[in-house]
């Protein structure tokens, strides 16, 4: 059995913000060090590669994880753990797309992601604050309450519990008509996690961070290389890396990075009851609760939203402080902010996440677009790729099936390849105006230099870095995120640290040094 080696307490590979999740200590693992062989190969331990290898660990197959950081350093420490089957997207949309029996399958699926959710927290006994919940729709002032009603008729259509309620149980203030789904549930993504990760060890599983893969291949034997050249050999492999860094092209032209924006603040225990709440503003807001850390007569109000494309918005600073407008106009009871992060999310043009097998191979699967609802999306992953795998029955392949085309969502996708081909005209627009010496600590500019374009940047000890503007993936110019301190590509979404190493796919190589 693989030991672990060691805690670590911040789970973050993603950016200099915080979430309040990474107060909890996850187990660290060594690297890879030599060559491998297994049943199936996993690159990424968020809620995809550590739900995946968990199912498969159990049914008595040999599983390898590889992580380039942490476990769950990635998006899932990042994320508010929203645990439900009422989606981001109407289930309107949903049948627009895919019928009335594909959103039924849709919410189908999410439901039992809850339930197998419940089901691992039970028979592994992981203490995590997993409790079910009631969740809320309501509509934000600007929007018609026409919404809620073509919504709550395309959900009965579905089968699922829904009822119509004059308003949620907030006392701070009043939201008007809501729809009600019961059964819903939250939890502590850090404290799940180190559930699953000590399961997964426990069924034989071989973890490693701190290893990051740049090269696969795919085949009746499927190959891993790490940068550090270590090969693992498999059957299968299984990309989790929140979006697909073996697939250079297809998958990126269906769907689009999001940056989204998260606050925490104590607040008296019980003054908010508990439950899962969203408006239907664009971009929404979404709001629960979640025990306090350290103080039982205290909780966390957890409050998100804002959300823009990846590296579109050059307003990121002023996203927490509108958070924080729309959060203490509705909870007076908010003294301070504690926490603020940001994450990402990927959003596919139909709505639904992309789970299966890889476009043109054999033996290589992926999944991503989890469209907000990562902890779900990322849960039935981990029960279809192992069925997929396996050989098994699943009713959900279809609907997830990678390689679709939504013929209903032809006008998304023009519309996001248009998008994406404006912002390659930051190919000829000049650098910035700034010089280089004026430069502070932890910041970055972007300067022209000739026919190319250079990141420059200043780390903590004023040393200066340069690299190449253009994201390796496909060559779109990098921006400067000053909130997380990343060099963010407003194309497909990669990101990299300030000294240009790789944080988030589908690149899979830094940015070139210029001297």
């Amino acid at each position: 059995m693989q030991e672990l080696i060691e805690q670590n307490s911040m789970g973050n590979n993603q950016g200099q913000t915080q979430s309040v999740w990474m107060e909890v200590r996850l187990p660290l693992f060594s690297s890879l060090n030599s060559n491998i062989n297994a049943d199936v190969c996993i690159v990424g331990a968020g809620i995809v590669g550590l739900t995946c290898a968990y199912t498969l660990a159990k049914q008595g197959k040999n599983i390898v994880v590889l992580d380039q950081g942490l476990i769950g350093g990635e998006q899932t420490m990042r994320t508010t753990a929203h645990i439900t089957w009422a989606l981001d997207d109407r289930y309107y949309d949903l049948e627009s797309f895919f019928g009335e029996e594909g959103s039924r399958t849709a919410a189908e699926s999410h439901a039992a992601a809850i339930d197998y959710i419940e089901k691992i927290v039970r028979e592994e006994k992981i203490d995590c604050d997993f409790e079910r919940v009631n969740g809320y729709l309501f509509t934000a002032p600007e929007c018609s309450k026409a919404v809620l009603e073509k919504e709550y008729i395309a959900i009965k259509k579905t089968g699922m519990e829904v009822s119509q309620v004059k308003n949620a149980p907030f006392s701070s203030f009043d939201t008007g008509p809501c729809l009600h789904f019961p059964k819903q549930a939250q939890f502590h993504i850090a404290k799940y996690l180190d559930g699953l990760v000590r399961a997964i060890v426990k069924y034989g599983g071989k973890i490693f961070t701190n290893s990051q893969v740049n090269h696969f291949v795919d085949g009746d034997t499927c190959l891993v290389r790490t940068q550090a050249g270590q090969e693992v050999t498999s059957r299968s492999v299984i990309v989790a890396t929140s979006t697909p860094i073996n697939n250079r092209f297809i998958i990126h032209t269906k769907q689009a990075a999001f940056r989204t924006y998260v606050i925490a603040a104590p607040i008296p225990k019980g003054s908010v009851p508990k439950g899962l709440y969203w408006d239907t503003a664009d971009p929404y807001h979404y709001i629960r609760t979640q025990n306090h850390t350290s103080d039982s007569s205290l909780e966390w109000l957890i409050i998100g939203g804002e959300d823009h494309k990846t590296g579109q918005d050059d307003k990121i600073a002023a996203k927490y402080d509108d958070l924080e407008k729309w959060a203490r106009k509705r909870f007076p009871m908010i003294t301070s902010i504690d926490y603020r992060w940001s994450g990402q999310v990927f959003e596919p043009i139909d709505s639904l996440a992309f789970i299966g097998r890889n476009p043109r191979d054999k033996n290589i699967y992926i999944a991503t677009g989890d469209s907000g609802n990562g902890i779900t999306h990322g849960t039935i992953a981990g029960i279809l790729l192992p069925d997929l795998i396996l050989g098994k029955a699943n009713s959900w392949q279809a609907l997830y099936e990678p390689s679709r085309k939504t013929w209903a969502a032809a006008p998304q996708f023009l519309k996001e390849s248009f998008n994406i081909a404006v912002q390659y005209r930051d190919w000829f627009t000049p650098g910035e105006r700034k010089k280089i010496e004026s430069l502070a600590a932890t910041e970055g500019i972007i300067l022209r230099k000739g026919l190319n374009k250079v990141a420059v940047y200043k780390d903590n000890q004023n040393n200066v870095h340069v690299q190449s503007a253009f994201c390796p993936h496909l060559g779109g110019c990098v921006r400067w995120n000053p909130g997380e301190k990343s060099w963010d590509c407003p194309c497909h979404g990669s990101r990299f640290d300030g000294c240009g190493k790789v944080i988030n796919g589908p690149a899979i190589d830094n940015l070139p040094t210029i001297k």
